[in-house]
Order: C-alpha cells, then structure tokens, then sequence
C-alpha cells in the first residue's frame, strides 16, 4: 500500500510538471501586454471593414490522433496560418501530453492551480461541477454581452437557432462557449451495426431486422461457414464491452425501448439498468453468448484484434462507423473476391417495428466547446476572433481549409483535391485534413454537411447512414447542466455503480453470474444510491425544459 501511495503521489508531482509546462499561463500579448492588432477583417460578416483582433492569446487543446500523425502543434495546421495572416494574431497552442486520462488529469490540474491558459476546448459538460460552478468560482467568463457586442456572426446563427443557444447556456442563462455544432442530420448519426453481406447472400438470408432475426442469422453464420474454408471459425458477432452501458452507441438495446443508464420517456428519467426491459436484454445477450453467437473473448478484443478478424475473413456482424469501419475494411480488404460490408438497421422487437434508440450525436455535443478563462485581460478581442469561425471565411478555412491547396471550389460547391483523398505522403483522409482544417475533430464552429458526405468514398457508407438514421432516438437527454452540489452527489454515486456495474454486466453475459441474480444486482445499485442520482438528472432535465 505504502509503494503504490508514494507512486501515486509521484504521478500527480509528474503531472502537475507537465501542465505548468504545457499551459504557460496567459499568453504575453493580450494577457500581459497592451498592445492590439488592427487588420482588415478580410471578409467577416455583419462587421465593419476594420476590426481589432488580440495580438496573441494562448489556447489549451487536445491534440487529436489525427493530427499527431503528422503535426506536433496546431500552429502547424494551414487553417490557423490563414487566420493569423488575416488578423495578425499569434495564437499559441498548448497542447496536453498523453491518453485520456492523463488529458483529463492535467485538464484537472491546471484548473485547480489556476495556472490558465486565455482560451480552453474541452467537453465542458463533462467538467466536474459544470460550467455554472466554473463561471461562478471566477474560471471562466459569461459570454452573453460580449457576443451582442462583439461576435455578430455567432449572434446572428443564436437568433435564427434559439434552441441551439438554449443548449450552450446554464440553467441561469449564462452562454458559457464558443461550441462545435453538428445542425445537419446527417453529421450527426456516423455509427450502427454493420454485417457481411457476402455471407447472407451466400447463405440465402435476408438482412435481420428484429432481435430474433438476428439470432437466426448469428446461428447460421456458427453452423453453415460462410466464410467456405471448411472449419467452423467464423464468430458470428463482436460484441463491445465499452459499448453494453455507453447510452450514445447504445448497442441492440434500443429494441427494449430503453438505454443503459440515464434516459427520458415523457419528461421523465429513469435508469435503463433498474427496468424489467434491462434485465430481458442481459437474459438475451447471455443466451448467445452461451450458444457460441458472441465471440467467446468479447471483454479482450481492442481495436486491433477487431481489425484482425474482419480483415481475417472470421467476423461475421459488429458495429462501426461509415467512415472509420466501413471505408477502413473496404479499403484493407479490396482485394478480397467476395468481401462486402452492409448496414443493418437498429433491431427491434417485432416485426415492422422501429428501436427506441440508435447512435445519434446531438447537435451540441459539448465536446470542443471553446471558453474564454478569467486569465484573458481583452476577452473581446478573443470573442471577435473565434467569431470568424461562424462567418463565411471562418467557415471556409475549418471545412474545407485553403482554396487551391486542400480544395477547389467545382460547380459551385468545395470539392477537396487529392492532397486529402490521396495523400501522396500516405496519410489517410482524416490524417490529410488535420494538416489543412479541423472538420475532422471539432472546434468553435458549424461542421459543414459537404466535408462529411465528401468522406464517404463507397455507396455502402451513406447507405449506412441512412439505414442508421431510422431509429426512433426520442428518448435521449439534452444537453442538461447540473449545478456544483448536484455535479459532487451524481459523481460520488456514479463512481461506485459504474465500477460495480462494469464488471457485473460481463459476469451477466459470461454466465459467471447467474441471471437468477439480476434482482440483488438492482437492490445493489439502489442501495449505491442510483435513485437518487434519478432525481438530481430529474431536476436538472426540470431546469433545462424550462428555459
């Protein structure tokens, strides 16, 4: 105990390091110096032809995976040397070190030394005590009267889109960020069940549509070998442990009409993993695991083990994404003579129904929201900055990036060149649009429809959307925001049923834990206090319908 205290203590000493290095405080221009840029605002809408922009300001980032492929600091990225040309601002990334954890440690610490940066992008709805306790405690700014005065193309897109500024707001009212908005309906479904339609065709199946259609195709993929290399080593479905009690991938469960922790039915929350509906759904999911329909090493597969065996020719049905699963493994296995991959819909429970629920991302949601700390000495310079985001040009560079370079504009519409779509350095689509843009992770700003589509090289993917959109997706929460005492309580329980969770929901599946059991597993998570996390959501939920 003694060894793994002090080693702990030494992780965090090691951390708190990295972050001072890393976040640097307040940049020197407009945190420590006077001094203001004056340039012509090169084409931002709704504002006079001059328009003052900071100097410099500092901006704490994650740097995404796709952009360290190739860049160590979003200085690098062509969109932002565009905007420095056109406002003379030198913005100066920090960017944190490591995985997500240690991201979210460093976040962590550098908010309670108070060591900020002027600018932060983070999921700030995910921020321990929310952005109200954040505004309140002094870390970061209101930004209500610095966008009517300062941001005209932000403020314009508020009053046309009034539910939108209702979602980046606090119960009190106060608009807290800058945020990364997905308004189209296609930007905001990319995920769902994907089978090898190869193997139905061979076998003669249609594609399952309901929970039993799916265990009869399951069970002819573990007897008939689709795959024809005469041994049985087909898996028939990959199910994913992060994804069982994850309610935005929400995996098979919208067929019970429920999500796996926190939803609402009629203005009312509730708890999927306290319902009748929950424990049918684990009954279910342990029935195929033990006829041999779920991959046997279900709680053990990463994403390289996956890869390996739909590339292997052994996997029969998972879930994906069209672009991140359908196009990788077209791409990987093309030159395979059969191979194809198709969506399935969302399964329901009979026949002609529709699932309570899909993957379905809202259209604020919360990640790459972008703050202005207490730190920054002229906020509205930075407000004036991040508004060119949500003009046109703005719009332009983090879509698209530069005219002529990452893109060309063909029948009036932005086409991008083969600098993306076939990086003669190598690098795959998103890794090429990380050096040009940001549409690819998120930022301050609308993602633009035609990025998206421009991503899908095969049919099959924008079928898939489609097929993937046909979930009801009524049930989810909004983007509620919980206030500093409500934030402690739910964390306090939610450590404790989650751990326990996690570990009993494979136990369930694996049959290490007798179904027989599902109701001391209730009686558990009330006795953790999940009922009372009900009513704090409930109150929350209360709040933000009133708004």
């Amino acid at each position: 105990m003694k060894n793994r205290h002090w080693k702990h203590v030494s992780a965090i000493a090691a951390a708190a390091v990295m972050v001072a290095a890393i976040s640097g405080c307040s940049s020197n221009g407009e945190g420590n110096s006077p001094g203001v840029q004056s340039t012509p605002s090169a084409g931002t809408d709704g504002g006079s032809a001059v328009a003052e922009y900071p100097s410099s300001f500092s901006y704490w980032v994650e740097l995404d995976g796709d952009s360290a492929a190739s860049l160590t600091n979003f200085s690098e990225v062509a969109a932002y040397k565009k905007l420095e040309e056109i406002t003379g601002t030198k913005v100066e990334f920090k960017h944190p070190g490591g995985d997500g954890a240690q991201v979210k440690e460093q976040f962590n610490l550098m908010i309670a030394s108070r060591n900020l940066t002027d600018v932060i992008q983070t999921n700030w709805l995910a921020v321990p005590k929310g952005p109200q306790n954040a505004i309140e405690e002094g870390t970061i700014i209101r930004l209500n009267e610095l966008i009517d005065e300062h941001a005209p193309n932000f403020k314009k897109f508020l009053d046309e889109n009034p539910d939108i500024a209702n979602m980046i707001m606090t119960d009190k009212g106060d608009i807290y960020a800058f945020p990364f908005i997905r308004k189209a309906d296609q930007l905001k479904v990319y995920y769902g069940p994907i089978v090898r339609q190869d193997w139905l065709d061979k076998l003669g199946l249609d594609k399952p549509a309901t929970i039993a259609d799916w265990e009869a195709t399951l069970t002819a993929f573990r007897d008939q070998d689709p795959n024809g290399n005469g041994q049985k080593d087909e898996v028939p479905f990959l199910l994913e442990t992060g994804a069982v009690r994850n309610e935005s991938l929400n995996q098979l469960i919208g067929a019970w009409g429920i999500l796996a922790k926190f939803y609402q039915k009629d203005g009312k929350v509730q708890y999927g993993e306290l319902q009748p509906e929950y424990e049918q759904f684990m009954a279910t999911l342990s029935d195929w695991y033990a006829k041999g329909l779920i991959d046997k090493d279900f709680p053990a597969v990463d994403g390289k083990l996956k890869d390996a065996k739909v590339t292997g020719d052994t996997l029969g049905a998972f879930y994906g994404f069209a672009s991140g699963s359908i196009g990788k493994y077209l791409d990987l296995v093309k030159d395979h003579p059969t191979f194809a991959l198709s969506a399935l819909s969302h399964p329901a429970l009979q026949a002609g129904g529709v699932s309570a629920a899909g993957q379905l991302s809202p259209t604020y949601p919360g990640e790459h929201a972008v703050v202005i700390t207490s730190e920054a000495k002229n906020p509205e310079k930075i407000v004036k900055w991040l508004d060119l985001g949500y003009g046109e040009e703005g719009h332009m560079l983090f879509n698209f990036g530069i005219e002529g370079e990452s893109y060309a504009m063909k029948d009036g519409k932005p086409e991008y060149t083969e600098v993306i779509t076939q990086n003669p350095d190598g690098l795959a689509f998103k890794q090429a649009q990380a050096r040009y843009m940001r549409t690819h992770f998120g930022g301050p700003f609308l993602q633009d429809l035609d990025s998206f589509l421009q991503q899908m090289k095969y049919p099959q993917q924008l079928e898939a959307v489609d097929v993937w959109a046909q979930a009801e997706n009524q049930i989810q929460l909004p983007p509620i925001t919980l206030t500093a005492e409500e934030s402690a309580k739910v964390a306090s329980i939610m450590n404790d049923v989650n751990t326990y969770s996690d570990e009993m929901i494979i136990k369930f599946i694996m049959g290490v834990e007798p179904m027989s059991n599902f109701a001391d597993y209730v009686d558990t998570l009330k006795q953790f206090g999940v009922e009372e996390a009900i009513g704090v959501y409930q109150a929350a939920l209360d709040r933000y319908n009133n708004r």
